[in-house]
């Protein structure tokens, strides 16, 4: 039997908001696994977000650069905000992206050992010159580059980025209207609940079938539905699995962000109209800086002693 902390209780209550009882509870019977917990308190219907793993934030940036039809995205980590905010960490993160879409390295490994553009150091040792000057540690996390008629997005100052790859004739593409449609996907991806896959299509099956399951366990913990057989449980929830799933995990699914009376694919369709033109998303990435990061924790009392000698 695992133990279960006072700390593993909160990390739960925080990805789900619920009660500290029924987190701890949770937790004993996943024996500490906090990703069964989370299964179990859906499955009796009391977490009804389909992901609500905690963002922990890690400061630093997300930044894009975009040269003829080549896009990159990257994110660097740092320890402080106000680092991320310095221009000399801001320049870097630029020059990272230029050698980025100048050498195509296949990953960040690869890219520690590029020649850093402009200079003929590798990005590993212009990468040690930066924190020995700036004085805090400084992580390359990703990248991504993606070719083709693409469209960006970034959130808050780096807090968000999104490239959006769309296949689009050169009728729609020369519209002077293309560039707004394609910029309000992107800011549709970027806003409220991320999806995770472009169309149903997308979904794997066998994240439908754990959906699925997961619904119906569900169902049978509500008083309404709880005496229906299984296969008469299994219908309702399959009945009801675009409000549940699609309209959260499907980009073309949700409800469109400027108008909620239509779904990003019937926005799209009308945009093809209006452009005289085909336009539909082939693909897109998000970058949520510091994404499932775990930042350091400190007793706010301990430190203040340590700062004072007193511990």
């Amino acid at each position: 039997m695992a133990q279960i902390t006072a700390k593993d209780v909160a990390a739960l209550r925080a990805k789900t908001g619920l009660g500290m009882m029924d987190c701890k509870k949770a937790l004993v019977e996943a024996d500490g696994d906090m990703d069964k917990a989370v299964k179990i308190l859906r499955e009796k219907g009391l977490a009804t977000a389909a992901k609500k793993e905690g963002r922990i934030a890690a400061e630093g940036v997300v930044d894009i650069l975009k040269e003829g039809s080549v896009t990159a995205m990257i994110e660097v980590n740092s320890e402080t905000d106000f680092v991320a905010k310095n221009d000399t960490f801001k320049e870097f993160v630029k020059g990272l992206l230029r050698t980025v879409i100048a050498t195509r390295p296949a990953s960040v490994e690869e890219l520690a050992g590029k020649t850093f553009d402009g200079t003929t150091q590798t990005v590993s040792e212009v990468l040690t010159e930066k924190i020995a000057l700036i004085g805090e540690k400084i992580s390359i996390r990703r990248f991504t580059v993606v070719e083709g008629v693409t469209t960006t997005y970034i959130h808050g100052a780096g807090q968000t980025g999104v490239i959006v790859k769309f296949d689009a004739d050169d009728a729609a593409i020369a519209n002077p209207g293309f560039a707004e449609a394609a910029k309000n996907v992107a800011l549709q991806i970027a806003a409220g609940n991320p999806p995770t896959y472009v169309a149903r299509a997308d979904v794997p099956q066998a994240a439908v079938e754990e959906e699925l399951s997961i619904q119906v366990a569900a169902a049978k913990n509500d008083e309404k539905l709880a005496s229906k057989p299984e296969e008469v449980l299994k219908k309702i929830v399959a009945g009801k699995m675009g409000k549940l799933f699609y309209e959260k995990v499907c980009l073309l699914e949700q409800p469109y962000v400027k108008d909620d009376s239509m779904s990003v694919g019937k926005y799209l369709e009308a945009a093809s109209k209006q452009l005289g033109g085909k336009i539909s998303v082939a693909s897109f990435v998000i970058f949520e800086k510091g994404e499932g990061i775990q930042k350091r924790e400190e007793n706010f009392a301990e430190e203040i002693a340590k700062l004072t000698n007193k511990a």
